[in-house]
Order: C-alpha cells, then sequence, then structure tokens
C-alpha cells in the first residue's frame, strides 16, 4: 500500500513557523514534502532543505531546525509538532493529523525558525550544581558503591537528555516566573542520591529553597506527562520537598 502511495506521488503538508531572527515577527509557510514509508518529521525537514520551495512553488530559506543523534538520545530536534512538545526524530509522519504543524517551543528564546536558546534550562542545572565535584588530578581510585535499589531508580533519572520538554509543557515555566523547572529538581535528586555527590547536598538543597526554586511547582503533573523518557519527575518533586522541609528545620534548630 505504501508503495503504491509513492507511485501515486503522495505528498504530506506541513505548516511550518518560522522566524528570520530573534527579533522578528514570527510567520507560518507551508511546504508539500514526497511522502515516504516510515519517515519522521527530521526527514522531512531534510527534503525541504534539500529544496527550499514551499507550497506555493516560490523559492526560499531553508527551515533552520537542529538534530543529532536522531535516536531520541540527545534532545536536540526538540519541538512542537500539532501542539504538542516532543522530539521530531520519534516523530512519525504515518502516526502524525496531516497538515502537520510545527513550531519552536516557546518557553525558550527563538534563535532562528525551529532553533531555541537552552540558556535558561542549562542556566538552571549550573544553578543547583548539577554535578559531582571530583578533583581530577590524581587518581581516586574505584568510587563508592551505590545500593542496588537506589542504583535503579537513579538510572532513570540519569535518563534526562535536557530536551526541555517538561518546561515547554510546565505552567509555571514562562517569561514572568523564574522557576528553574521540573529537570533540575529532578537533578538535585540523581545527584544527591550519588555517595560522592551527597557531601554537596546542603548546596544544593539550598539553591531549591531561593526564589524561583521548588515552590515555584504548582503541582500540574504536565511535566511527568510530557517526558519523552518517561523520567518520574513529580516523584521527585515531591522527594525534594520533603528534603528541602527537613533542611529548613535543621537550619532552625541549628543541627
Amino acid at each position: 500500500m505504501a508503495e503504491a502511495a509513492v507511485a501515486a506521488g503522495k505528498k504530506v503538508k506541513f505548516i511550518v513557523t518560522r522566524q528570520d531572527t530573534p527579533e522578528s515577527k514570527p510567520y507560518t509557510e507551508e511546504f508539500e514534502v514526497p511522502y515516504r514509508p516510515n519517515m519522521n518529521v527530521i526527514s522531512a525537514l531534510m527534503e525541504i532543505q534539500r529544496n527550499p520551495v514551499n507550497a506555493g512553488g516560490s523559492k526560499t530559506t531553508p527551515v533552520c531546525w537542529e538534530s543529532n543523534c536522531l535516536e531520541e538520545v540527545c534532545g536536540a530536534c526538540s519541538m512542537v509538532i500539532n501542539g504538542k512538545p516532543r522530539q521530531a526524530c520519534s516523530a512519525l509522519v504515518d502516526k502524525l493529523e496531516q497538515p502537520i504543524r510545527i513550531a519552536p517551543m516557546t518557553t525558550f528564546p527563538v534563535v532562528r525558525d525551529l532553533v531555541i536558546n537552552r540558556e535558561r534550562m542549562f542556566s538552571a542545572l549550573k544553578r543547583v550544581k548539577a554535578w559531582i565535584p571530583i578533583d581530577g588530578t590524581y587518581d581516586l581510585g574505584p568510587g563508592p558503591r551505590l545500593a542496588e535499589s537506589k542504583r535503579q531508580w537513579a538510572y532513570e533519572l540519569s535518563k534526562c537528555m535536557t530536551c526541555g520538554v517538561c518546561l515547554e509543557s510546565c505552567p509555571n515555566v514562562n517569561e514572568k516566573t523564574t522557576f528553574i523547572g521540573p529537570a533540575a529538581i529532578s537533578q538535585v535528586r540523581l545527584f544527591n542520591t550519588h555517595p560522592t555527590g551527597e557531601m554537596n547536598k546542603h548546596e544544593r538543597l539550598e539553591a531549591l529553597m531561593e526564589d524561583g526554586g521548588i515552590e515555584g511547582c504548582g503541582n500540574s503533573q504536565n511535566c511527568v506527562r510530557s517526558c519523552p523518557k518517561g523520567i518520574p519527575l513529580t516523584t521527585s518533586i515531591a522527594a525534594m520537598n520533603a528534603d528541602t522541609t527537613k533542611h529548613l528545620f535543621k537550619k532552625w534548630l541549628g543541627m
């Protein structure tokens, strides 16, 4: 059936929200791409790049987007597809309602077309010190062992690919707030569990207790529903709520 559709010259219609510069106004442009079986949104964008002609037959500039692994691992190709933030590499054309509408995520500033600036997300990770501080000047030997029960769910948290989809779907992350978002909160839980990272546990909890920290969560649970990797983000937020509360009481009691 697919081969017959190709032979019949079947086309897939895309409506792309574009923006030439960070300061210019967005606009939409329609494209028609030859259908191929099992094609995804990225392959369609590649087709537009090879032949940048819009649906009206006019020559135009190629659509700009980001991608890397094409295996839903790097998180680079996040965009809004038919109103839903997701990865373009795993968005199969056969499973999408047409015309397929593509737009950049609105939580982040647009650089050009579908390319966005994720600085807000990376700054949040810096703010909570989402890393393990290890002195690399000499051999430290094997690291401390992690209990199997902790290792299993820590692995789930480590799947975060900083795609930004959870921030895009969160109603509390917008230009009017400083909320760091669910991804950074979940990473605090991950690194505070690590035997070495736990030494800086209080610093990460302090960061979550500042303005724009964990108190900014409205518990909409959009993040856990939209996460492409199925990370238990709301579970992490609940756990960090408990940890910050304990930390606050310990400070009051001078412990």
